[in-house]
């Protein structure tokens, strides 16, 4: 969505009546939360994937800032 197809629906939204706002931002939030846990599923599944192929590496903190400091 562009930006004036946004301006729209935001000016769109400004002349509704409060009961019609509240019904849009509900259906809204729940689209959001919907999309979230789309994504966190997503991530979790390639993470899963990566860890079936071996392409992680596990290990403790102290592991990690002696892997990043290239020792």
């Amino acid at each position: 969505m562009g930006t004036s197809a946004l301006n729209r629906v935001i000016a769109d939204f400004e002349l509704l009546p409060i009961d019609n706002k509240e019904y849009a931002f509900s259906i809204i939030m729940k689209q959001l939360i919907e999309a979230k846990r789309e994504a966190i599923a997503k991530r979790a599944k390639a993470a899963m994937t990566n860890l079936k192929k071996g392409a992680v590496q596990k290990g403790t903190i102290k592991d990690l800032l002696k892997d990043l400091e290239g020792d």
